[in-house]
């Protein structure tokens, strides 16, 4: 199933409220370290159309702008400097819009991502519409 981005959002603003969440739902790991995942008691009709589309995770690093000069003189062994500190989280983007910030974690030879603050579903929804 395909659907583009107008039809995406179409559908999420007309079965979702879209008033400002007042409450604080960040959902911070805890330190035992257990998955928690978000349950739906029931979901509009609608919306059940969007589970099982697939949709391209990225994880942004940092940014940096370069001359074409450097880019063409880049080769094996080469270096790029980001605009993000070691310290700082890294960003989650799904299809292109940040709903979450993460850490990098190693599981057995490859690179995970563990999320440390999820975008509330209200700032979601204003990323989503511009």
């Amino acid at each position: 199933m395909t659907m583009t981005q107008e039809e995406i959002d179409a559908l999420i603003s007309g079965g979702l409220d879209t008033a400002e969440d007042t409450s604080q739902e960040q959902h911070p790991l805890d330190s035992d370290n257990e998955q928690s995942e978000v349950k739906f008691d029931s979901l509009d009709p609608k919306l059940e159309l969007l589970l099982d589309l697939q949709l391209p995770v990225s994880i942004e690093l940092g940014r940096t702008n370069m001359l074409i000069r450097d880019i063409l003189r880049l080769g094996r062994g080469s270096v790029i400097e980001f605009d993000k500190l070691v310290s700082e989280p890294i960003d989650v983007l799904i299809n292109g819009k940040k709903v979450a910030e993460g850490e990098v974690v190693v599981i057995d030879k490859h690179f995970g991502i563990r999320i440390t603050t999820l975008i509330t579903p209200s700032e979601r929804l204003r990323a989503a519409r511009s």
